[in-house]
């Protein structure tokens, strides 16, 4: 067998259908975001606007934040020391975790490294607890909840996306006395759509089922506290399990899920994805815990993000783009070609200075490539006209057709 040979197979492959993914240099600069460095291939230094990170509320730069770290490292050092069952558990980290089940209203909550983890660790133990476990999987869920669903051994179910029908359907046709968990999102990011959360739930009192909801793009974002879009709902007591993030809106790292104290028992003690996996830093903890504690008290700031996605949607909407809205803070325009993605993002990025990656395969569907755009409140508006001005000009350059694909 010549590897490299299969190597070379097998990037080829993604060269030749437009899709091989290249990181792009780019050094943040503190309280300067969305601005940023990149340094080109040739090794030139140029300022660039970036309109794609996940930094919502721009939370990654917030002196509220930043302090808090520093003075966890100055008390702690830099890691944690091993997994929180050796000598990872330290006082940032159950404040944390305490700020978190407050946020949401429940028991308690557990921490890992990332909101992927979570979701994959989560999953994958549940049928270790109930067995014969039956899970109900959206068919767009994230990657880690379809790795955790996947992994865990039991039986699963997917139904159409959003599709509260067929999911009554696969509901109806299992064993009245089986174990059920039905796991989908409030918000799926690549179109910004929102779940179906009350009929859900409605669905799993009728069959004697669980909920398990990601709330990823949604913690921090949504509801009068930020807990997301089931607080925003009032939904948040009919929800068994919620996954969230640290690393979106609230501007550093982790995961998590909030439950019940005994849910989170059972999961802290049998998910070889939480036993086995050392713990988040005592300084990354003590800034999520700020950034989760500042963010219950500052509306505000959620008003300005869905303020100004609104106001991308309508002047991208006015040049007649097609972009997908469903209400929602995320702003995708779609453009169906990768080849043609990757180019429109070369060119916003070396001729205009504006970040924005293409969204190919298999992130999402072949043929539904696009630009993902994610304003923030430090967007301002010079930013918005700079890349307004620059997608109506290459739009045209690349003689793309506007509008078809507008929801």
């Amino acid at each position: 067998m010549d590897y490299t040979a299969k190597l070379d197979e097998a990037i080829g492959r993604l060269h030749e259908e437009g899709r091989y993914r290249t990181f792009i240099d780019i050094e943040r600069q503190n309280g300067q975001f969305p601005h940023a460095v990149w340094t080109t291939p040739e090794g030139d230094k140029k300022d660039i606007t970036v309109w794609c990170g996940n930094d919502y509320l721009g939370m990654g730069q917030h002196p509220v934040v930043l302090d808090a770290m520093h003075e966890a490292i100055e008390a702690t050092g830099a890691g944690s020391g091993g997994t929180r069952n050796i000598s990872g558990t330290t006082v940032y980290h159950k404040r944390l975790e305490a700020e978190l089940a407050d946020l949401h209203g429940k028991e308690a909550a557990l921490l890992f490294t990332s909101a992927y983890i979570a979701n994959d660790a989560t999953l994958s133990t549940l049928p270790k607890l109930f067995p014969g476990l039956i899970i109900y999987s959206d068919a767009l869920n994230h990657a880690s909840m379809i790795e955790g669903v996947r992994r865990n051994g039991g039986a699963k179910r997917i139904f159409r996306h959003n599709d509260v029908e067929h999911l009554r359907e696969l509901l109806a046709a299992d064993d009245p006395a089986a174990p059920k968990i039905i796991a989908f999102e409030s918000i799926y990011s690549m179109d910004g759509d929102f779940g179906p959360i009350e009929a859900i739930c409605d669905l799993a009192d009728e069959f004697g089922a669980l909920t398990y909801i990601d709330e990823v793009h949604a913690v921090g974002m949504y509801g009068p506290r930020g807990a997301g879009v089931a607080e925003r709902d009032r939904l948040m007591h009919r929800l068994d399990i919620i996954n969230g993030t640290l690393a979106k809106a609230y501007g550093v790292m982790g995961g998590y899920i909030a439950a019940s104290e005994k849910m989170c028992d059972a999961i802290r003690s049998y998910a070889p994805g939480f036993i086995f996996t050392t713990s988040l830093p005592p300084a990354v903890a003590a800034g999520a815990a700020a950034s989760v504690a500042f963010l219950k008290t500052a509306p505000e700031l959620r008003e300005q993000q869905q303020t100004q996605a609104k106001i991308l949607k309508l002047r991208l909407k006015g040049l007649g783009l097609p972009i997908i809205d469903h209400g929602s803070h995320i702003v995708p325009v779609m453009v169906g070609n990768p080849v043609h993605t990757q180019l429109l993002s070369d060119m916003l990025l070396q001729d205009h200075g504006i970040y924005v990656q293409p969204i190919n395969f298999p992130t999402v569907p072949r043929g539904t490539e696009r630009l993902r755009f994610t304003p923030s409140p430090v967007h301002g508006a010079s930013e918005m006209d700079a890349l307004v001005t620059a997608m109506d000009g290459l739009w045209s350059h690349c003689a793309l057709n506007r509008a078809e694909l507008t929801a």
